[in-house]
């Protein structure tokens, strides 16, 4: 997402600043009708109704703290190629069309964790086969870890809310390993 495609999306801050979610325009302006929360950013961007004229939110505080549970982080194949950033964790190449190796192959006990799973290029998957990276001749980029990651928001939104730029002091404290160069 740049600033451009969330013109009509908000991002919903709970009333300690923690982000919790991210709304359409409409929902937003429905929490502010409702005195539910308030306005902490304004769009450019002008809302027209027959007796108001206001400013589109662009990142609303909620006026009373909602405690919810925190999610699990789920393991997925889209969560471990963002982790990973597109790219192989072998070679170093980045694209969009790359498989999931098993540091420690399956057949011999590995297991589908974060810390076993990583994103790698058809090239390198093939090279090193059912073996380990070490039987290989083959070194990591970098060790995986489970990510760390806002707990309301998933792993992929994070990174995409990142890109917008009056999002992203809201959401820095919270991710800074996650923040674009």
């Amino acid at each position: 997402m740049s600033d451009g495609d969330t013109t009509d999306r908000v991002l919903v801050l709970n009333q300690n600043y923690e982000p919790l979610n991210i709304c359409r325009w409409q929902r937003a302006v429905s929490l502010l009708y409702l005195n539910k929360a308030i306005v902490v950013e304004n769009d450019s961007q002008a809302l027209h109704s027959p007796t108001v004229t206001m400013r589109m939110p662009s990142v609303v505080r909620l006026v009373r703290y909602i405690k919810r549970p925190l999610p699990k982080m789920k393991l997925s194949r889209q969560s471990l190629m963002e982790r990973d950033e597109y790219t192989c964790q072998y070679c170093g190449n980045k694209s969009k069309h790359l498989t999931v190796d098993h540091i420690v192959p399956r057949e011999r006990g590995g297991r589908h964790t974060w810390t076993n799973l990583v994103a790698c290029c058809v090239d390198c998957n093939v090279r090193k086969g059912n073996r380990t990276a070490r039987e290989a001749e083959m070194k990591l980029l970098k060790n995986p870890q489970r990510p760390r990651f806002i707990p309301y928001l998933s792993f992929a939104t994070m990174r995409q809310a990142l890109n917008n730029r009056v999002w992203r002091d809201y959401l820095e404290p919270f991710a800074p390993h996650l923040v674009p160069d």
